[in-house]
């Protein structure tokens, strides 16, 4: 199975909120009141969304902070693991005092 590409939360911005709502970025930074280059910067995958951009992203499309943060983290997660999954293969678990099998990673 083809494992999909990580998206990073910038393009779901972009890609399911301002162009079906036909929204600019400049338009979107004024609304929320951000400098146009942080929404610039994260639709462009540059930029991480951070709490604050988090509440007010929610506040103005009717999401959650959550919804916004858990794309972050997804995406944060999926870069790091693909950068050191050799060295997460090689951990291994430890439980109340004993040794587990190697951790699988998925």
């Amino acid at each position: 199975m083809e494992k999909l590409a990580n998206v990073h939360p910038g393009e779901v911005l972009l890609e399911e909120f301002l162009i079906p709502m036909s929204i600019t970025a400049y338009r979107l930074s004024k609304d929320i009141c951000i400098p146009q280059t942080r929404i610039s910067q994260i639709i462009k995958g540059n930029r991480r969304i951070t709490a604050d951009t988090a509440l007010r992203l929610s506040a103005y499309f009717g999401t959650t902070a959550k919804f916004w943060l858990g794309l972050q983290d997804d995406y944060d997660l999926e870069q790091e693991s693909s950068l050191i999954t050799e060295v997460i293969k090689s951990i291994r678990t430890r439980t109340a005092g004993k040794q587990v099998t190697q951790v699988r990673v998925v």
